[in-house]
């Protein structure tokens, strides 16, 4: 069975901490692998607002999530701390990346908890059609 493997880049130009929530937890007693993927939604937001911006106002037009990958590598539970860390790559004319690496530290040490990316493309929500990436928000986020 191929699995996905997500290479991350060297750098990360944003970090947050998000709290795992008491509804972020499966029958398993840990982080559900739906959580997860609200976690890097949580941390996207966050990294977006850091630099100004929404998924529904990025520098004049709106964004999509195309496609994500998600690697998992270690169990998050209820009382852990997310330290999520974002950065954008690999800009094309109408999208770019986002790779996520997501840690906690349990006991003075950081472990690596899942490795994302998340494929975004810009989108028209009045026209209903991809739009370009806005030449302000291509230097802002990958200067």
């Amino acid at each position: 069975m191929a699995r996905i493997k997500i290479d991350l880049p060297a750098t990360f130009s944003f970090s947050t901490n998000i709290p795992v929530r008491i509804t972020d937890l499966n029958y398993g007693k840990h982080v559900g692998n739906d959580a997860v993927l609200s976690i890097i939604h949580e941390a996207r937001m966050q990294f977006l607002a850091h630099y100004g911006y929404s998924e529904m106002e990025f520098a004049g037009v709106g964004m999509i999530m195309s496609d994500v990958g998600i690697e998992f590598k270690s169990e998050l539970f209820y009382g852990d701390t997310v330290i999520a860390s974002v950065t954008a790559t690999a800009f094309s004319k109408v999208g770019f990346e986002l790779y996520y690496l997501l840690e906690k530290v349990t006991a003075g040490k950081k472990t690596t908890v899942a490795l994302a990316k998340t494929g975004m493309i810009c989108y028209d929500y009045e026209k209903k059609k991809i739009a370009a990436v806005p030449e302000e928000a291509r230097k802002k986020l990958n200067p």
